[in-house]
Order: structure tokens, then C-alpha cells, then sequence
């Protein structure tokens, strides 16, 4: 039984993974607010936290906090519980406000990402004081109490030249001083079995230098199905389908999107305009076999250049939710409880889960080594 933590949990891209690798797993604890921010004294805030005596306690706390804070809904709650069971329902609405020592040594797996954002550089070796303030802080720092046996750390792979390379600088020195043994690599949704072209940072450390030394990165598999296939007129919902770790299309019978998808004329061409001084470098290419990198503001009507537009029946349209849940390694058992705006965010924020299931197969104390339990 693997014991789990995920910090900006969001729909649960690793619980999936595990799930579709059947790999039992406990969650010890999910946490992410939903994008609502409020406003407190977050460093006075955990200090009082840290005083209380029980884990329920500090949770209802801070879930009072946002209540009392903020009139806003928790969606990504919603759509988590949904779909998850977390140990003593041990869902943490902010990772600034968690207090990690309460789990030390109790996971085996810990796995988040977290926005890039830049950091001041105090010195040649930029570390812990530096990142202060920043979301990547607040992983690395619960990194440090929980001491997990293993981590898993995704971001855009642009956080590497971000800020002239200084923030990344500053990130490597972090890990450096958890202790950790960790290797870090780009990874592209594409080369583990879904149709998108999404490139991310993958970090991954180990306490045990022996499970350090056996892991190594998975190797680019060969691309079965392109995002045609994942449309719904193509394979209707239910029929994508978890198999032995992989997606699987059981039935190649389709049925129609619905009418809400479908652009009107006047959107129509403004999408497929080929760009003005305000949108330079936007072509207006549609249907393609391999999706572009899916965004959190795709339930917005971009440029052909920004979402991935489908020709179905000789009209355009907007992918459906479940396709880009689909295109993130999602099978069509995962519930949708959210509306569509919402899903959509969702979606376009979550890690891919067929690149975890490549990593964790490369681990031996999680997944196993080639994917041997």
C-alpha cells in the first residue's frame, strides 16, 4: 500500500496514474485552493497553526479562514472528492497554511507542481530565503518536514531559462539542500501515449541512493492514437477506456458533440484570421493529429493558433470537456462535476497522467522497475 500526499492536487493526475497502474495507494492528504486567494498574515497564520494540537483542527481552521475571507467556491474540492477518497477526509485548502511536520515520514510519495514565478537572487547560491513568498517555497518546505521517500515535482519547461536562468538557479539549489538524490528531465505528453504536445519539467528524488541509482527517466514510446481519435464523433463517451496501465478505445463508434461546441460564423472567422499586430505568429492551422499543449484559459474563444479547433460535419467547433480531459490521460470513468468553464480550467492545468504512469513504472519502490509490482 503506497501512502500518497499531493500538494496543488487539482483533478488528481497522480491518483490516476496509480489507479490505472492498480497500484494500491492511501492518501494521506490532497491540498489546493481552487485559485482563491485571500488576504492574511499567511507567516503569522502558520505559526498559530503549527500551535494546535490536532490535524482536524488546523484544517477547520483554515478552512474557516477562507470562509470567513472569501465568498468564493471551491470547485477544484469539488471535482476531487468527486472522484478521490482522502484519509480522515484530510483536504487541505492552502499548502501555505499546512503544516507538513504532522505527516513526517508517513508518505512514500509525494507529488505537486506549482507556478513559475521568479525569485531575487541574494547570492551566488540563491536557496530557501530566497524562494520565500513563492509557491515552489511552500513545496520544497513541506518536501523538507514530510520527508517523503520519493518526490515528484512538474512545471513548465520554461521555468528553465525563466528570468535569465535564475530562477532555476535557485530551484536546483533548493533540492540541493533538501538532501535529496534527484534527476530531473523534459518530458513530452506526446511520447507516452497521448495525442498533445506538452512539454514539462519533470523533477524526481529519492531518499535512497540505491532507488536513486536504478531510476532513470522513461524513453519516448511510439504515439497509437492521434487526437482525432480521442473526438467523441469518433469514440463516444465511455468508450475510452483504462487497460493494463494504457487508453483504449473499445468501440470506434462516435456520436454527435453537442451544439454548444460549434462556432458561429463570426467566431469562425475570427479564429481562423491569420493575425493582426495585436496576435503576431498566429497561423490558423486546425484539425491537427497531435494537440497543442492544452491551457487552463482554453474555455476561452482564442486564435486557431491557442486552442485546438476540430472540423466535425463541415463546421467548426471547440473540443468538448471530456475530449481535453481525455488529452490530460483522463478515461472516460473519471466524473465530470464542475461546469464547463470550470472543467476546461481543470483540464488545462493538470499534469498528464500517462507520464507519470512512464515515470512511476520506472520506480522501483512505487510502481516498479519497468512496471513490475
Amino acid at each position: 500500500m503506497i501512502k500518497l500526499a499531493t500538494a496543488f492536487s487539482g483533478i488528481g493526475a497522480i491518483e490516476q496514474a496509480l489507479e490505472r497502474l492498480k497500484i494500491d495507494y492511501e492518501l494521506e492528504f490532497a491540498c489546493d485552493n481552487g485559485d482563491i486567494e485571500i488576504d492574511v498574515d499567511y507567516d503569522k497564520e502558520l505559526k498559530k497553526i503549527r500551535k494546535m494540537k490536532t490535524i482536524q483542527e488546523k484544517r477547520e481552521y483554515v478552512d474557516n479562514l477562507y470562509m470567513t475571507n472569501s465568498r468564493k467556491h471551491n470547485f477544484v474540492k469539488d471535482a476531487y472528492l468527486a472522484n478521490y477518497s482522502v484519509k480522515d477526509d484530510n483536504f487541505f485548502y492552502d499548502v501555505k497554511l499546512l503544516d507538513g511536520t504532522d505527516f513526517k515520514n508517513q508518505v512514500d510519495l509525494f507529488v505537486g507542481g506549482s507556478p513559475c514565478q521568479s525569485f531575487s537572487i541574494a547570492g551566488a547560491r540563491g536557496g530557501f530565503e530566497d524562494a520565500r513568498g513563492t509557491l515552489f517555497y511552500e513545496y520544497a518546505r513541506l518536501v523538507k518536514e514530510i520527508q517523503p521517500r520519493v518526490f515528484i515535482y512538474e512545471n513548465v519547461y520554461g521555468v528553465l531559462t525563466h528570468d535569465k536562468g535564475n530562477t532555476w538557479k535557485v530551484m536546483q539549489n533548493i533540492f540541493d539542500e533538501l538532501g535529496y538524490y534527484y534527476k530531473w528531465e523534459i518530458l513530452n505528453a506526446k511520447d507516452y501515449g497521448i495525442p498533445q504536445g506538452r512539454r514539462r519539467l519533470y523533477v524526481v528524488g529519492f531518499k535512497n541512493k540505491k532507488e536513486f541509482d536504478k531510476f532513470e527517466f522513461p524513453k519516448p514510446q511510439k504515439l497509437k492514437y492521434t487526437m482525432q481519435d480521442f473526438l467523441v464523433e469518433n469514440t463516444k463517451e465511455g468508450n475510452l477506456v483504462n487497460k493494463n496501465g494504457k487508453l483504449v478505445i473499445t468501440e470506434n463508434v462516435g456520436e454527435e458533440p453537442e451544439e454548444k461546441y460549434y462556432l458561429s460564423e463570426k467566431l469562425r472567422k475570427y479564429v481562423l484570421c491569420p493575425g493582426t499586430k495585436n496576435f503576431m505568429h498566429h497561423d490558423a492551422e486546425i484539425d491537427l493529429p497531435v494537440a497543442r499543449a492544452l491551457l487552463s484559459t482554453q474555455g476561452n474563444t482564442h486564435r486557431a493558433s491557442v486552442n485546438n479547433y476540430v472540423t466535425t460535419n463541415g463546421r467548426i467547433r471547440a473540443l468538448t470537456v471530456r475530449e481535453t480531459y481525455r488529452l490530460m490521460g483522463f478515461p472516460d470513468s473519471f466524473k465530470i462535476v464542475v461546469s464547463k468553464s470550470q472543467a476546461l480550467k481543470q483540464s488545462g492545468n493538470s499534469i498528464v497522467v500517462d507520464v507519470l504512469i512512464a515515470i512511476l513504472k520506472n520506480i522501483e519502490c512505487i510502481g516498479g522497475i519497468n512496471g513490475k509490482n
